[in-house]
């Protein structure tokens, strides 16, 4: 089975959870056989990625990709692929019709079972793959402009695509209920052509001899040993993430139980609001920031932490929370995130309830017996989910679109 995988990030150049989903899943289908070329729009080396075939689509750097704002909600896009120049690489469109140009001349040599798309960006390459091959198109989304937009509103160019994508797409994949709801909701897709697949973890790739250090986080470590409590959250600074109600629940939750500190690691568009509603809180000594981090870093930032903070006003998945719970972080979860539906042993609050969340920070690190219930009982939960069984999905789905059979 031949795939054509169209995506806009791997692991190690990725800026979030998209990146990884689309790495552990290509992983494990393609150790049941399937046989992967994988377009990413920029140039460079993937260390221990030998089982697919990766092409860049575009000169561009990984860290000239990451300048496009492809995340950002406060990125407009307002140029038809008519009207956008190809040539011009510091510009989304621009890259997406140069994306969508490779994608082109790959296809006239040769001819794919599936093409199978990840989200808005690669949406209009996946429907001009299937136009000229006649393959079946698998649109998947990890997430939806209403997410990223956390509202009602968001691009309406992009709500173009993603309509477009969706109404052409042979089959979706949808990684939640949520955003499943979502698709067929506002854009008045029939739910029997939305299939949800969650997301999963690679419980042996992260048990690969890592050991917590320390030293990373010195300061931290001196608050623990002095009984404090570390809260953090991993993720984009972005609208979408729920992050200015998680920081006022912060300070509502200090005026309770003082030994409480904060973690935050990540960047974004909203890390200058962030920091200064901390400092306008009067916090600013609880709050810590780490700018963004990979790697060790990022491994380090959740073996710190006593418990995880998923604020997101709209997450379809969340893997965060999934790799927060192997590095044994209590968990507490917005109930608009998606891995709420596949996880029970956690505390759920809605976004803005920031009374709510505050409270919940409050009883688990005044409790460390309920705190240590929550990161054992969420164990058991989270080791169930499997790539293999994710790949095994996606296989069915490829096999019954080539014999010409609705899924």
């Amino acid at each position: 089975m031949n795939i054509l995988m169209l995506g806009w990030e791997l692991p190690p150049h990725n800026s979030g959870g998209l990146g990884v989903a689309c790495y552990q899943m290509s992983k494990a289908l393609a150790q049941q056989g399937a046989d992967i070329d994988f377009v990413v729009p920029y140039q460079a080396t993937h260390p221990g990625i030998n089982f697919m075939r990766i092409h860049g689509a575009t000169p561009l750097t990984p860290l000239e990709r990451y300048g496009l704002g492809a995340y950002d909600s406060k990125t407009f896009l307002g140029r038809s692929l008519t009207e956008a120049d190809a040539e011009d690489l510091t510009d989304m469109r621009g890259v997406q019709k140069r994306y969508i140009a490779f994608v082109e001349a790959f296809v006239e040599h040769t001819t794919p079972d599936a093409i199978h798309a990840h989200d808005w960006l690669t949406m209009e390459a996946g429907m001009r793959a299937k136009e000229l091959t006649g393959s079946p198109l698998i649109v998947h989304v990890h997430a939806t402009e209403f997410d990223r937009s956390g509202t009602e509103n968001g691009n309406p160019l992009v709500h173009e695509i993603e309509q477009a994508g969706l109404l052409m797409a042979d089959r979706i994949i949808a990684v939640s209920n949520i955003t499943k709801n979502i698709i067929v909701r506002k854009y008045h897709i029939p739910a029997d052509k939305v299939e949800v697949i969650y997301n999963a973890i690679d419980v042996a790739a992260l048990n690969d001899g890592y050991q917590y250090d320390s030293r990373t986080y010195r300061y931290l470590e001196a608050l623990k040993q002095e009984g404090y409590t570390i809260v953090s959250t991993i993720t984009r600074f972005t609208i979408q993430k729920g992050l200015t109600h998680f920081i006022r629940a912060a300070a509502r939750a200090s005026e309770k139980y003082d030994k409480l500190a904060f973690l935050l690691a990540g960047d974004g568009e909203q890390r200058d609001e962030l920091i200064a509603l901390v400092a306008e809180l009067g916090i600013a000594d609880k709050v810590f920031f780490t700018g963004f981090v990979r790697g060790k870093q990022w491994r380090d930032a959740y073996s710190v932490s006593d418990v995880f903070v998923m604020s997101s006003v709209s997450e379809p998945f969340g893997l965060t929370a999934l790799e927060a719970a192997h590095h044994d972080n209590a968990l507490i979860i917005s109930r608009q995130s998606g891995v709420g539906e596949v996880l029970h042993s956690i505390f759920r609050y809605d976004f803005w309830d920031i009374d709510r969340l505050a409270d919940q920070m409050v009883g688990i690190a005044a409790s460390s017996s309920l705190g240590d219930a929550l990161k054992q009982d969420v164990k058991h939960e989270y080791t169930r989910l499997s790539w293999t069984d994710v790949a095994r999905d996606c296989l069915r789905i490829y096999a019954h679109l080539k014999q010409g059979v609705l899924v």
